[in-house]
């Protein structure tokens, strides 16, 4: 049986921050794991400068409830969850996530959350398990399943790379480069093709 997972932000959605970050002018929010690995420092980074600023959950769910799912991603989606199970293994926080499952479908998502005092404010993020999107494939197999993942940034290059078939989608030239053996799309399309062949 096989189980395909997605990469979340800048495979199906935008990415969250890099919205917020332009929404709110603050630049240094444009970070994501395209540019930093480490996700639990980039989140206690992150977390910091929204305290600087006084910014809380209310005002990222105002921008989430701005953004749509990237052209073409829901209609990928049904067409590939009409033959095959589908996971979304991101990231993110329930707390954002949510608005965009909608306009996805509600395909299941597994994320993490986050932990918000009374008034807004983001206290904390909680992270699944360690290694949460490589833990997750691996964990499916232990099951059964024959995996095959896809992703855009340096967080997804675990489960990529212990699934039986990865693609990396709409990544960043430096990702490419250091995986040249990872196949590398930019459409929807010739993804589709790509899994189907992995099948």
């Amino acid at each position: 049986m096989n189980i395909v997972c997605f990469d979340m932000e800048g495979v199906l959605t935008p990415e969250i921050w890099i919205a917020f970050s332009e929404a709110s002018g603050i630049p240094e929010l444009r970070r994501t794991t395209r540019d930093e690995p480490d996700y639990d420092k980039l989140m206690k980074w992150r977390i910091g400068i929204l305290k600087e600023h006084g910014l809380g959950l209310k005002e990222i769910q105002q921008v989430i409830s701005t953004i749509d799912p990237l052209p073409g991603a829901k209609e990928f989606l049904d067409r590939l969850r009409s033959e095959v199970q589908v996971l979304i293994l991101s990231d993110t926080f329930e707390e954002f996530a949510m608005p965009l499952m909608k306009k996805l479908g509600y395909p299941v998502i597994m994320c993490n959350s986050l932990e918000v005092a009374e008034n807004g404010e983001i206290l904390s993020h909680k992270m699944r398990i360690e290694k949460s999107k490589l833990s997750t494939v691996k964990a499916l197999q232990s099951i059964g399943y024959d995996t095959i993942a896809c992703g855009d940034s340096f967080n997804d290059l675990g489960m990529i790379k212990a699934s039986k078939a990865g693609f990396l989608f709409r990544t960043t030239d430096k990702i490419k480069a250091d995986y040249p053996d990872i196949p590398a799309y930019t459409e929807f399309d010739d993804l589709y093709d790509a899994i189907k062949k992995a099948l």
